[in-house]
């Protein structure tokens, strides 16, 4: 297939290069020109000034940016991924952002001929170069079904969550179960300190158990360490949790622990842990010792 990437970010860097390894013909985009060349120096495909030259010949076309603002401007801006794509391009979106601007784009997709998925993924920057993501998809069978060969060269696990909007939904239950379980693994992993037991035989106990995770696996010793430099960037998670408290808001319900999970990795944005895996979240336990 004809395949355009626009956004070569942590994860769409990689993901862009499974879909070139695998064989098909890849055109990229990045607001970072050289980024762009550097792909193209790693791996088999060409790149494109703008959205709209990158989108112009394909069959698919997928994005993977920061936010909704992001998005509203490779789809929607001047050069825009929608001003010179072909009659029945398929457009995914891998993007965690809002609900609202996945119908959005879906809305104005299909008013110019287009078709539009939702795909917001989870699995990390290690799942994106291991190429063993999950994707959340909302959307048709029809498109996912078109999709699928493409996805699947980045993708362990790809599900249909209903119409387009639903993956975005999806993806906001992943990262309040993330916001939770690290909660707990804070807890849990500074009781353990003070109680005086052996973290990694902690954790290599527990991890069979119920109170299993792949959080208590990949960050239980990690944290314990006060080690913080990979991972899922808190500053991106405080803005994944505001997304999910808006959607709250809107369907009026109350999610008090993810609210309280918000404000901690806020307050450790301030101290300039911006950048820090979300686990540091213990660090913010420590201060209510």
């Amino acid at each position: 297939m004809k395949v355009s990437f626009i956004g070569l970010g942590t994860m769409g860097y990689p993901m862009a290069g499974h879909v070139s390894k695998a064989g098909h013909s890849v055109v990229v985009y990045n607001r970072s020109t050289q980024k762009a060349q550097n792909w193209c120096k790693e791996y088999q495909g060409a790149f494109a000034s703008t959205p709209a030259l990158a989108a112009q010949d394909a069959d698919i076309v997928l994005t993977c940016v920061g936010n909704d603002d992001d998005l509203r401007a490779v789809y929607l801006g001047p050069d825009g991924a929608f001003q010179q794509a072909k009659t029945g391009t398929l457009f995914i979106d891998h993007t965690t952002a809002s609900a609202e601007v996945a119908k959005e784009l879906h809305q104005v997709a299909q008013e110019r001929g287009f078709r539009f998925m939702d795909a917001p993924v989870s699995g990390g920057q290690a799942g994106a170069i291991n190429g063993v993501l999950t994707i959340m998809i909302g959307g048709s069978q029809s498109d996912l079904d078109t999709a699928q060969p493409i996805l699947t060269c980045y993708a362990k696990a790809t599900r249909l969550m209903g119409s387009v909007g639903n993956g975005q939904i999806a993806k906001m239950v992943n990262q309040i179960l993330i916001g939770g379980v690290l909660s707990g693994l804070s807890e849990g992993i500074r009781f353990a300190q003070k109680a005086g037991l052996d973290i990694p035989t902690l954790v290599d106990t527990l991890k069979h158990g119920a109170a299993g995770s792949w959080q208590l696996e990949n960050r239980g010793e990690t944290m314990a360490k006060n080690t913080f430099d990979f991972g899922f960037a808190i500053e991106w998670m405080h803005k994944d949790l505001g997304l999910c408290l808006a959607q709250a808001e809107k369907m009026g319900i109350k999610i008090p622990l993810t609210q309280a999970v918000d404000l901690d990795y806020q307050a450790l944005i301030a101290e300039g842990r911006g950048r820090q895996d979300t686990s540091v979240l213990v660090k913010a336990l420590d201060k209510k010792a």
